[in-house]
């Protein structure tokens, strides 16, 4: 997964939990973590928190419904260029129109809301992976532009 990270990342982080309820505020503490280290602001670290929650929980939710057991949820972040990539990805079944969804299908779009960017791109190991991406440094991209 970190080859779909930004060229010239130079600060990363990468953990696999289990797509299990409870890894949805333990991946979101990791993150929110890394993003406070790395020296985005409490408004990006908010927006990257609620990223996080809605993208790990879609996981949680749809990712692995057939399964005997769930699968892993990779969250992985970089921070290169002024930005902060947020990666979310499964192995699972892929996206699908569902009419039993539990959700009110909101979680995409408020992930579109609160970042500066966002890709949905089905891995082609299977699964789907959810690239978030956070401005913490406006001055970094133009310098580098």
């Amino acid at each position: 997964m970190t080859d779909s990270l930004p060229a010239n990342a130079d600060r990363r982080f990468c953990q696999v939990f289990p797509a299990r309820p409870e890894s949805v505020g333990l991946a979101r503490a990791a993150v929110v973590g890394f993003a406070r280290q790395v020296g985005a602001s409490e408004p990006i670290v908010e927006a990257v928190q609620l990223g996080v929650s809605e993208a790990v929980t879609n996981v949680v939710v749809h990712a692995y419904g057939d399964a005997a057991e769930p699968g892993p949820v990779e969250v992985a972040a970089a921070l290169a260029a002024g930005e902060l990539w947020v990666i979310v990805a499964d192995t699972g079944s892929g996206l699908h129109p569902r009419r039993d969804s539990p959700g009110l299908g909101l979680g995409l779009g408020l992930i579109a809301q609160v970042s500066d960017g966002v890709d949905l791109e089905h891995r082609a190991s299977g699964g789907l992976e959810l690239r978030m991406r956070f401005v913490v440094d406006p001055s970094a991209g133009a310098q580098t532009a």
